[in-house]
């Protein structure tokens, strides 16, 4: 009888320490994808403001050796990342595939100017930074004039503050939330073995040596539970990164140590931090308090 009982209540220990394994670590696993988006965020902000594009506009009468060496300083230039010569041909070839038409053979002339298309890093995209950028490249003679759409330009930017703030403060809500039901589990988990703790004390064990063995159970959960979600996220950025390759960054090495750490560590301390003010409750508590 006493063996059946020994087993059944191993049995209950056994499902009540897998429960909370796994319902921490579907906590990790959200916190660690947000953890995720914030480790992403300068990148996605910076792949986001890096597609902005300014066109240089040239004169009818510029020479390819004056187009050349004008790209050629500009890719010098500490504010861009990359520039693309479009000749006349190119710029009648693209603007033929979008609409479909051969105007050229309707006007009897390619009215398209020659351009260079001019990305900028991240820092300079930006309205104020590309008018100053404008105003340097005014001293060109073979420039006819510099374009872009300033009204988008401020507007990916106002954007980009906007879902930066939100992905923040989303954060912080899903992280109070994950404390939060992360102490609850362990709260109802140490609760289950409230009669343990009391029997523990009666016998005169004091409460570093009954917490011992509640805080490295804690540790070691705590340790399962984040490699469950590490398993779970590295799984989910497998699949998104093919859609996603330019910007989530599967193999940017020092994002996913990062990320790593920071769920292993939450899961650990979390744990820990939960179950030893769970056991000081429990430890308080008169024999009569502990049916209630």
């Amino acid at each position: 009888m006493k063996r059946k009982e020994t087993k059944l209540t191993r049995r209950r220990l056994k499902s009540s320490y897998f429960t909370s394994i796994i319902s921490i670590s579907l906590v990790l696993f959200l916190l660690g994808f947000v953890g995720l988006l914030i480790l992403n965020a300068k990148k996605l902000s910076n792949h986001v403001k890096e597609s902005i594009t300014f066109s240089i506009i040239l004169k009818e009468n510029a020479k390819e050796v004056d187009i050349r060496q004008l790209q050629k300083n500009l890719d010098a230039s500490f504010f861009v990342k990359a520039t693309e010569y479009i000749s006349k041909e190119q710029a009648a070839d693209q603007l033929q595939n979008e609409y479909g038409e051969d105007f050229i053979d309707f006007l009897g002339y390619n009215p398209l100017p020659s351009s260079i298309d001019v990305y900028l890093f991240a820092e300079y995209a930006n309205t104020d930074s590309m008018s100053r950028i404008e105003n340097q490249l005014s001293e060109y003679s073979l420039i006819k004039e510099v374009y872009y759409q300033k009204s988008l330009v401020h507007l990916i930017n106002e954007n980009v503050r906007k879902i930066s703030f939100i992905i923040l403060l989303f954060s912080v809500l899903l992280f109070i939330i994950a404390v939060t039901l992360i102490n609850n589990t362990l709260r109802l988990s140490v609760y289950s073995k409230r009669f343990i703790v009391n029997a523990m004390q009666l016998v005169g064990a004091t409460r570093a040596f009954i917490r011992k063995p509640f805080l490295i159970k804690s540790v070691i959960h705590g340790t399962y539970a984040a490699f469950i979600a590490l398993c779970l996220l590295f799984g989910m950025l497998y699949f998104v990164q093919k859609e996603f390759k330019e910007v989530i960054g599967f193999q940017d090495v020092q994002i996913l140590i990062m990320l790593f750490l920071m769920v292993l560590f939450l899961g650990i301390v979390l744990n820990w931090i939960c179950t030893f003010f769970a056991l000081r409750k429990f430890l308080r508590l008169q024999e009569d308090e502990l049916y209630y």
